[in-house]
Formats: C-alpha cells, structure tokens, sequence
C-alpha cells in the first residue's frame, strides 16, 4: 500500500490580469469574502509577479488563471478556480463539489463562458499587456 504526502496551505497567491475588467471584478469579490486560507492578489505579469515566481511562465499567467500555494504548489485552469473557492469559508462545501466528476462541467462551462466575455470585450489585450485572450484552449474538452 502506498501512501499519499499532503503538503498543506496556508496561503495562496492569485495571479489575475489587471487589464481584464472581469479579472479585477473577480479579485474585489475575492477580497470581500472571509477567508479560511488567506488570498495574496497579485497582477499577473506584473514586476511583482515575476519577483516573486521568477521561473514561472509570466506569458501563460496572462492566458490562464494561476494560483500559486506556499509551499510551491501550483494551480491553472478549472483547478485554480476551484482552489480559490476552497480558500473562502462560504463556498469551500462548493469547492469540494466542483471537484468531483459531477461537479467539474460547471467549472467548464464557467470558464468557457470567461473566456467569452474576456474575447467580446477585448480583456488582456489593453495597454499592450498580453495578446488577445485565449482562454479556450486551456479549458480541457
């Protein structure tokens, strides 16, 4: 028998595009909620994004959702937007739900329906931050 080693969390750091109108919406909702593990919200690609993660890949930070725990680990797509859920005392029940077989086409069809919005209003792409969102293709099938 094998055994599983847990690393816990005790604070994450969510990366966000700062340029994306639903993005900054996201990250206010975040901070007003009560948190169970404690949220550090940073600009994705940002000056301290990069000092603090300076061997992450900044270009995917900007395409693709990206919490990061304190002990390394690292979440994208439809696993860091569940991540952040587990992190708030009101929706980590939810969050353990989204993660499941049953619960994993809601967080796909919430990141597809972001990924639209962010396509039809341009988000990412403004002040010559990062290309054209492109959320899509990190959305699994």
């Amino acid at each position: 028998m094998s055994t599983v080693t847990r690393i816990p969390v005790t604070r994450l750091t969510v990366l966000y595009d700062a340029q994306c109108a639903l993005c900054v919406h996201l990250r206010n909702w975040l901070l007003r909620q009560r948190q169970l593990v404690p949220l550090d919200l940073v600009p994705a690609g940002s000056d301290e994004a990069r000092r603090r993660y300076p061997r992450l890949d900044h270009a995917r930070t900007m395409r693709e959702i990206t919490v990061i725990g304190d002990k390394g680990q690292i979440y994208g797509g439809p696993a860091a937007w569940v991540v952040c859920l587990w992190a708030l005392a009101d929706h980590r029940p939810k969050a353990h739900w989204l993660a499941t077989p049953a619960g994993s086409p809601f967080v796909r069809v919430t990141m597809l329906a972001a990924a639209k919005y962010r396509e039809a209003t341009g988000a990412g792409a403004g002040a010559g931050v990062a290309p054209p969102c492109d959320d899509r293709c990190s959305v699994p099938g």
